[in-house]
């Protein structure tokens, strides 16, 4: 029996969607979403058309929400680039 996923966030337009899917993804949570299709068919996101809500399974919920709370506050920052490529 597949686990069932519960909502996390509900977010406007693909790129969200795709950025807090890949985050979560990348911190080992799978992801699932449910609807609106326009936004696939037509690319409208606007006054709740568009929205999506990104589900995560039910036990891994209290994670994801602590990881996008944590995002939100500016906690998370990519690594500055230590090395040089080389060239000069």
């Amino acid at each position: 029996m597949m686990e069932p996923y519960v909502l996390v966030s509900t977010v406007q337009g693909q790129f969200v969607e795709g950025q807090i899917r890949a985050f979560l993804e990348a911190n080992g949570i799978p992801t699932q979403v449910r609807g609106e299709t326009l936004r696939t068919t037509h690319g409208i996101s606007i006054d709740g058309i568009g929205a999506v809500d990104i589900l995560v399974p039910r036990d891994r919920a209290d994670e994801a929400r602590e990881l996008l709370t944590r995002a939100d506050r500016g906690e998370f920052r990519l690594a500055a680039e230590t090395e040089s490529d080389g060239v000069g």
